[in-house]
């Protein structure tokens, strides 16, 4: 007989906002014809979702006990404990960022996507969709569903739950990526190499789910935990399930050797996906990581140690090696990505309990910093001989004088630099310091040695930007070849995250003691 679920629909109220605004903006786009309103209706409903979703969340936390923490389903395959608020509430803060970047245009009128996401590049319907001035706001509901997936997938406690919220934010950004409005085929290659590595890992992340329900009889955290600590010698199945499983969410945090994708995608996809991308699927899969790790396979520490060690230092290695040779900021960057992909795994280092805290300090502080990175870059555009404002100055060489252009924009990226390369008084000095000490409990002080010694050499790539942007003179022949643009909703954006960076590098203490709460796994499911 079928027995229906239990959900506790006010403890899970954020998430159900969020795919309540996303549905709504689907609506949007049957019922609104012209363009223009339809974006403004689409922004609007997107700030109204993410952010009601933000002080429900907030709400949520102050209230909080753990009789209120909701369950969905009698085992409990979603739990919403003060873990998955806060990353719900991170994963919420980028989503209102990115939606004003989604929204921002250039001085021409033009928006970061493609008019026509059907039409071939460089077809007669491209050009025909150009000159109506029609628009893709399809991707503010697409990008509440993955919000929405995303904070699903934080707070999955089961294995199947997990891997539904893995594709519901997934096939988002999916799509997403292929609707750059200038260099197509550059954005729709790294999207295909996106969904097609995207599926591989999908699948392998399945195969070690399937590994482990047959050794359990179970796909819930607690139950594989519960039979790890029965049954500590029989380990034939779980081991290798644990892997595949841990390889799967890998892949969406970028580690080496699954962070292929990384680079074309995130230099193909529209500049504001990059920075939604970058900051929130990254949160997501940390937090899921944490989750699993330190709920369903907290006893196989010493089994499963070699691993992550191994994986740690080699993409520290591969992100700070190769992005001292990049041309490409937004690809110096990608690879930048990878490299922080080693540090957060630098906090699993001996399954320190202090990773439950110091992890999501980190992600906020990184997030933050590459919204803000990434709003900038959507602000350097090339400029014609006529005087017609391109696509986006990339090339790192197109940046120098950019200081005397405009001072405080490149104030601002200098801040978010400093601080993706650890310097003090930066947030993302702490978030650092944070994720190292979380090591050093346990003893990891020989992978905590390699981290700091990436992060010195990581600082070169940082410093010679910020070089370029400052101390660099422009050739006389191309004094005019590059414009820096303005729309106030990117402004708004830099200027919110260098504060908040700033912020978070001088008075740390109120949101340390905030991921300090949030360091306590609701285990009893």
């Amino acid at each position: 007989m079928f027995t229906a679920p239990e959900i506790s629909y006010m403890a899970f109220a954020p998430m159900i906002v969020v795919l309540l605004g996303g549905a709504a903006g689907v609506l949007v786009e049957a019922f609104i014809r012209t363009p223009a309103t339809r974006r403004s209706v689409q922004l609007a409903l997107t700030l109204v979702a993410t952010v009601g979703a933000l002080g429900v969340a907030v709400v949520q936390w102050a209230t909080y006990s753990p009789d209120s923490a909701g369950v969905i389903g009698q085992t409990g395959y979603f739990v919403m404990d003060r873990q998955a608020l806060a990353w719900q509430s991170m994963i919420l803060i980028f989503g209102a960022l990115s939606a004003l970047l989604f929204a921002a245009r250039t001085r021409a009128g033009e928006s970061a996507f493609t008019p026509l996401g059907s039409a071939a590049p460089g077809s007669p319907e491209e050009a025909e969709a150009h000159r109506r001035g029609l628009e893709v706001t399809e991707v503010f509901p697409l990008m509440l569903f993955a919000v929405g997936g995303m904070m699903a997938f934080v707070s999955a406690t089961d294995l199947i739950a997990l891997f539904v919220a893995l594709e519901v934010f997934s096939l988002p950004l999916y799509l997403m990526a292929a609707l750059a409005r200038r260099k197509r085929l550059l954005s729709e290659e790294g999207a295909l190499k996106y969904f097609l590595l995207g599926a591989f890992s999908s699948a392998v992340f399945l195969f070690g789910a399937a590994l482990l329900y047959g050794a359990t009889a179970s796909t819930g955290y607690g139950d594989i935990l519960a039979y790890v600590l029965a049954s500590p010698g029989d380990l034939t199945l779980i081991i290798p399930g644990a892997v595949l499983v841990l390889v799967g969410l890998l892949f969406k945090l970028g580690a080496v050797p699954f962070h292929t994708w990384s680079p074309d995608a995130y230099q193909g996809a529209p500049t504001p996906v990059t920075a939604f991308m970058a900051a929130a699927t990254k949160a997501a899969a940390a937090a899921a990581l944490l989750r699993i790790v330190y709920v369903a396979l907290y006893p196989l520490e010493w089994e499963l140690s070699w691993m992550i060690w191994t994986i740690a230092i080699l993409t520290m290695a591969v992100g700070t090696i190769v992005a001292l040779v990049q041309t490409d900021i937004k690809r110096m960057l990608a690879y930048s990505s990878v490299a922080h992909a080693g540090f957060i795994l630098v906090a699993f280092a001996g399954f320190s309990a202090e990773a439950l805290s110091a992890v999501p300090f980190y992600l906020l502080t990184y997030g933050i910093a590459t919204i803000g990175a990434f709003a900038i870059i959507t602000q350097v555009r090339e400029k014609a001989a006529d005087g017609t404002v391109g696509g986006e100055a990339t090339r790192l060489g197109q940046w120098a004088g950019l200081g005397r252009r405009d001072p405080l924009l490149a104030g601002a990226m200098g801040l978010f630099l400093l601080s993706f390369a650890g310097i003090p008084l930066t947030a993302g000095f702490i978030g650092k310091f944070q994720v190292f000490a979380a090591a050093v409990d346990q003893g990891g002080w020989p992978i905590v040695l390699v981290a700091v010694l990436a992060s010195a050499a990581a600082a070169f790539f940082y410093v010679r930007l910020i070089v370029l942007m400052f101390l660099t003179d422009v050739p006389e022949d191309q004094q005019e070849s590059v414009e820096v643009d303005y729309h106030p909703y990117t402004r708004v954006v830099v200027w919110i995250t260098a504060a908040a960076t700033l912020l978070l590098g001088v008075l740390p203490a109120g949101a340390l003691a905030l991921a300090s709460d949030a360091g306590t796994l609701l285990t009893g499911l």
